[in-house]
């Protein structure tokens, strides 16, 4: 990793003023002028970086420890949507950050894959910096989650340290973005969540005018929760508004208590006045 040890990082940016140690970062790109702008940015900034000129083992970017990767896909030639898919499952603590030149069509793939954010060449290298930030940001926040509890609702078990859910000890296997979303709405305790604050909390920016991204990710979520625990209804749409969570037996299920109440089967105690004849 390339890093000035005479830097200083900035105190509002994310560095080793504020969490301890300055970000560590791969970039998968080869053009040279936008790299030698970004690079002496991010040297300014006390970040460690790495610059790749093709794509590398998932394994070697573990080996690097690198909080988030900037990758333009355009380098990885035809196997980058293969590529991306094993960044996502193979590496789900890391920020990816997608640019390069493409198509909303692209875009959108690549989001719905598990990028955390794209941004389209030409851009400014502050601006991406600014969104490899955010993204950082919201890694950081999900290291809390190692010593969270366990969430119990219905069968379901939401396990925050783990980045899973299990039904019975078996993983419902969750994309990573399946897995914030169901985090977020199973942490609402029963509010109703709009779909822009969905967006805004899982995806990091505000909801572009008829991205379905959000109705997307649900139809998925709830199909593998209903797939993994077909007597329980997990996900609840309230049309026109956004969606609720809360676990409640799908109709005509006859779900049963792991255990009866403490008095059933007890004598049924007489009634007042035969008592009083005994």
């Amino acid at each position: 990793m390339n890093s000035s040890s005479s830097a200083r990082p900035d105190t509002d940016r994310l560095g080793a003023t504020a969490a301890g140690a300055p970000p560590r970062v791969a970039i998968i790109d080869t053009d040279t002028g936008f790299l030698q702008v970004l690079t002496k940015r991010l040297d300014r900034l006390g970040w460690e970086h790495r610059t790749l000129a093709s794509p590398v083992p998932v394994e070697d970017l573990v080996a690097m420890r690198v909080s988030a990767l900037i990758v333009d896909l355009n380098v990885l030639g035809p196997q980058a949507w293969e590529y991306l898919e094993r960044l996502v499952s193979g590496m789900p603590g890391m920020g990816i950050v997608v640019c390069g030149r493409s198509s909303v069509a692209q875009r959108v793939r690549g989001l719905r894959l598990g990028a955390d954010d794209w941004l389209s060449k030409p851009c400014h290298p502050e601006e991406l910096i600014a969104r490899v930030e955010a993204v950082i940001r919201r890694r950081r926040r999900t290291e809390s989650r190692a010593e969270a509890q366990p969430f119990q609702a219905g069968e379901l078990e939401i396990r925050a340290d783990r980045f899973q859910a299990f039904v019975d000890g078996r993983s419902v296997d969750l994309t990573r973005r399946e897995f914030e979303l169901i985090e977020l709405l199973s942490g609402a305790e029963g509010r109703v969540l709009e779909r822009e604050e969905i967006y805004q909390r899982v995806w990091g920016y505000a909801m572009a005018r008829g991205d379905r991204s959000v109705d997307v990710f649900v139809r998925k979520l709830r199909q593998k929760l209903e797939k993994a625990s077909p007597l329980w209804r997990y996900i609840h749409t309230h049309f026109g508004v956004g969606y609720r969570f809360a676990a409640e037996p799908a109709e005509g299920a006859i779900v049963v208590p792991d255990s009866l109440p403490a008095d059933v089967g007890a004598p049924v105690p007489a009634p007042v006045a035969e008592r009083a004849a005994l």
